[in-house]
């Protein structure tokens, strides 16, 4: 497959404001392999390629295990997520499959057990960036495989 449009290069101001919310989402203080597992996640859920290929591939360069990125689809059965990542992966899939279902609140005061509320923001903000970063990706043919770890800034 081949790139449909090279929409950094087409839409140079729409880019750098994704790019903006990116780079808040990367100084926020929330854990990078938190914000990795997230994003491959909200990117495994949304089908898309480039994003799938990008964040497993950063993952492991961090350090990351192949069992948990193996693992991440089934994240509820398998024992090898903490209890924080477990609720960052549960508020990751409510949030990108909102038009299902809204989240609940016991799903809030789960994931209040473990985040602030600044955290809760910042990792919704994670959220909406790799949404919006795997509907620009897929709907442009970002072709996948091709990601070399570090690429971007994390």
């Amino acid at each position: 497959m081949s790139r449909f449009i090279d929409y950094p290069n087409v839409a140079p101001k729409g880019f750098q404001a994704q790019a903006g919310l990116e780079q808040y989402v990367r100084t926020s203080g929330l854990e990078l392999s938190l914000r990795e597992l997230v994003k491959t996640r909200v990117s495994q859920l949304n089908g898309c390629a480039f994003c799938i290929d990008m964040h497993t591939k950063d993952a492991r360069a961090e350090g990351e295990t192949e069992q948990r990125l193996y693992l991440l689809s089934a994240w509820r059965e398998a024992p090898c997520y903490t209890p924080r990542e477990r609720a960052a992966l549960a508020w990751a899939e409510a949030l990108t499959l909102v038009a299902h279902q809204h989240p609940t609140e016991a799903l809030q005061s789960e994931l209040a057990q473990h985040f602030d509320e600044k955290e809760i923001v910042d990792l919704t903000w994670c959220i909406v960036a790799i949404n919006g970063w795997n509907r620009i990706s897929i709907g442009c043919n970002t072709p996948a495989g091709s990601y070399q770890p570090g690429q971007y800034d994390r």
